[in-house]
């Protein structure tokens, strides 16, 4: 699978850059006891954290909440997936386990303070980019709603836009039938290319150690 990034959006966001990692031969299942444990623990560390703190002293809330506003996206309606994460940690509305991927993916999302999208790579047709929606592109999202993503980043295959950092869609969710996943990391600007791939590496040795196959991973 090929995947590029359309330049446009480098005309808005000059250090714009988006971390992709492909596995393969993963198995997906009821997380571990361990990595429910280690979610768990996460938010209500965080929930305290949050206590003290804005949502915005938090450098990845912040630099995606100014992408945001430089795409011309309404922050009031949608906003990032890792911002909405946490403000429902700050009610104390704890995410529940669903399985191991989506488990690991909304760790990591909390950790790196970032949006993320993983997508269950056999349902993507052809090859993908990473663009700016407009007000053509929709789906049906896993908030089951039907998603209009005008001016938002999005990632689209040959039937269309299938995910974001706002919210992905159900066409390509993973299941605990997927064997091959698209992990992307909607990585903050301001991080260097060497440092986005140390995170895309330790990212990826979590993500198999949990649910196994082999990781390619690269930065866009």
């Amino acid at each position: 699978m090929k995947i590029t990034v359309d330049p446009k959006i480098k005309e808005v966001l000059p250090d714009f850059k988006v971390g992709i990692i492909q596995y393969n031969n993963i198995t997906v299942s009821d997380s571990p006891q361990m990595l429910k444990g280690r979610l768990q623990l996460f938010q209500e560390q965080l929930f305290f954290d949050l206590e003290d703190k804005d949502l915005f002293d938090f450098p990845g809330l912040l630099e995606w909440k100014l992408i945001w506003k430089a795409l011309g996206a309404d922050s009031n309606r949608y906003r990032p997936s890792a911002e909405a994460l946490y403000r429902r940690i700050r009610k104390q509305n704890y995410l529940t386990s669903v399985h191991s991927g989506v488990d690991m993916n909304n760790f990591l999302s909390l950790q790196y303070e970032i949006p993320l999208g993983l997508y269950d790579a056999d349902k993507i047709e052809s090859n993908v980019e990473v663009t700016i929606g407009t007000d053509k592109d929709q789906y049906e999202g896993i908030n089951n709603r039907l998603n209009t993503l005008s001016n938002i980043i999005i990632t689209k295959d040959r039937q269309g836009a299938f995910g974001s950092p706002y919210v992905d869609s159900k066409r390509t969710v993973v299941t605990e039938t997927t064997q091959n996943a698209l992990h992307v990391f909607y990585i903050r600007p301001s991080m260097d290319r060497d440092t986005a791939l140390e995170l895309l590496t330790a990212a990826s040795n979590m993500f198999t150690g949990i649910n196994g196959g082999q990781a390619e991973l690269s930065v866009l």
